[in-house]
């Protein structure tokens, strides 16, 4: 008897985090539009699900911030607001840096080599104008550098702020000038981990971060009234 209880309570963890994984990237890409409510009895028909599995979903969404959760009024999806813009990136500037240091002291030649074909990757999908791939590829060499530096406390708190500015940098559309100059960054990242430079790769991984929350903050300036509050 207790073996089946334990299976069962391990497959419903698995459904709900499961869950997480599908709607995240629908509040990332802005297919749940901020201030709007999530729909959950929709979202149970769309994947089959009780409310059970979704509403624990939820709960991890509203711990990355991508929604709240309010009494006896449901789950609604957050707005990214300036001040949480400003309160976050310098924080997260900061970890970044901290990855690219290690990284340099801990990584492997077969992981640089991974890094450098994503790299490689991320410019051609720039020179064919694919921001969407661009975007994805861009994520994966940040996650490279942070699995590198083999710091689990690090990784944690990285990609639980990473995940809260994902949706902005995502709808923050760049400009070509400073896609041009996100390229060029990146160009520099690549060489200084491929160099081992822990020091000038953290100062380019901090810098390459203030530039993202620039640009973010210029979108959220011009953004509708329904991106943001």
């Amino acid at each position: 008897m207790t073996d089946v209880s334990a299976n069962m309570i391990i497959e419903r963890r698995s459904l709900h985090l499961e869950l997480v994984e599908r709607l995240r990237p629908l509040i990332i890409e802005g297919q749940m539009a901020p201030n709007k409510k999530v729909p959950e009895k929709a979202l149970c028909e769309q994947f089959s699900v009780s409310r059970t599995p979704l509403r624990e979903a939820l709960k991890v969404l509203a711990a990355e911030g991508l929604v709240r959760l309010e009494p006896n009024r449901g789950a609604w999806v957050t707005a990214i607001t300036l001040e949480e813009v400003d309160e976050v990136f310098p924080v997260l500037a900061v970890l970044e840096g901290l990855s690219g240091e290690l990284a340099c002291e801990k990584i492997s030649d077969e992981e640089i080599a991974k890094i450098r074909s994503l790299h490689d990757a991320m410019i051609q999908s720039y020179r064919d104008r694919d921001l969407a791939t661009y975007f994805k590829l861009n994520q994966d060499i940040h996650f490279g550098i942070l699995s590198a530096a083999r710091n689990e406390t690090l990784a944690n708190s990285s990609m639980a702020l990473s995940a809260r500015m994902l949706r902005a940098r995502y709808a923050a559309n760049m400009s070509d000038e400073r896609w041009g100059e996100a390229v060029d960054e990146h160009d520099g990242i690549i060489r200084a981990l491929e160099a081992r430079d822990g020091k000038k790769l953290a100062s380019i991984l901090i810098v390459h971060m203030k530039n993202k929350q620039n640009s973010v903050t210029r979108w959220l300036l011009n953004a509708p009234d329904d991106a943001a509050d």
